[in-house]
């Protein structure tokens, strides 16, 4: 059975209602990046109850989407292929379409941890808020298991691996040029298929097959290409 890994960005989950960061509405419009995404904004500089609330809200959120017709075709594609999901997104939508091979790349935003325990170590807390105060069992206030800027991103070795024994790998909804969907592409085996769904104009040394529709046309055009 071929293998696929699939690299979504946001804009798969941009049609289920979810904002994303780099749109001129998106998140970042409301809050600097500085406050809300970075480990010195917890760390250093203290903004924990800010921090908590913006993914708490991000939360609630996410409680009230759905998947998509994009993470549904994602999910069944496992019924004809060994399917891995490399996701830059924070939302459990690929889950709850069914996807069962999934790797994180920036975190879960239905999970935490305590601020100075291992990132493995996080616990699910479904849609829940976290609020100061709430600890793990060792007295460390809890904090979103979210890869901020400045971090290490723990499982992207992991993702490598997996695009290194793909015999075909799907890009949707992220640009080529942001890490770390850039780095992953080449990674690729030299008969890999690649495939970037994308509305969007993009700018890349890499060789692909661009499929220029949102994630939920593309990638029913994109279904009728591998299974027929």
């Amino acid at each position: 059975m071929k293998k696929i890994v699939v690299l979504s960005g946001a804009g798969i989950s941009a049609e289920s209602g979810i904002k994303t960061f780099r749109d001129s509405d998106g998140l970042w419009e409301n809050y600097p990046v500085e406050e809300v995404a970075t480990a010195d904004s917890w760390y250093t500089y203290g903004r924990k109850a800010l921090m908590l609330e913006f993914y708490n809200q991000r939360r609630r959120d996410l409680k009230t989407r759905e998947p998509n017709l994009a993470h549904k075709i994602v999910a069944e594609l496992e019924k004809n292929f060994q399917v891995t999901v490399a996701t830059q997104n924070i939302d459990n939508l690929h889950e709850r379409a069914g996807s069962t091979s999934i790797i994180h790349l920036h975190g879960e935003l239905t999970k935490a941890r305590g601020e100075y325990s291992d990132y493995y170590s996080a616990t699910d807390i479904g849609y829940d808020d976290i609020v100061l105060g709430d600890k793990n069992s060792k007295g460390e206030q809890l904090r979103p298991h979210i890869v901020w800027f400045g971090e290490a991103v723990p499982e992207l070795d992991k993702a490598a691996r997996a695009v290194q024994q793909a015999d075909i790998l799907i890009v949707i909804g992220t640009s080529l040029a942001v890490y770390p969907a850039a780095g992953l592409i080449h990674y690729t085996s030299p008969g890999c298929e690649v495939y970037l769904v994308d509305p969007k104009d993009v700018a890349s040394s890499a060789k692909f097959t661009h499929i220029k529709e949102k994630a939920t046309v593309g990638m029913q055009k994109l279904k009728e290409m591998l299974v027929g």
